[in-house]
């Protein structure tokens, strides 16, 4: 995926603390979005999603937004089975 920019809310209620309750961190979100192996839509929101392997080993699911052609809003990220 070609992006520049990632936004992290760490606010209550923000992107980090959805990802923190999936015992994931950022760095393992950015990993994935930099090492993406599938793109497609979230069945449920509709939102652009990547699958990919977390420096650990853990295959995950990444949900998030465009903010414009270079910036990239994590939504959450999960634990996925594997393909």
């Amino acid at each position: 995926m070609n992006f520049l920019r990632i936004i992290w809310d760490y606010e209550a209620d923000g992107n980090v603390e959805h990802v923190d309750e999936h015992d994931l961190t950022p760095a393992d979100v950015e990993f994935v979005l930099q090492h993406a192996r599938e793109e497609q839509a979230s069945d449920s929101s509709g939102r652009p999603c990547v699958f990919g392997y977390t420096p650990d080993d853990e295959y995950i699911l990444v949900v998030f937004e465009w903010i414009d052609e270079d910036t990239i809003l994590p939504v959450t990220a999960y634990e996925v089975p594997e393909p």
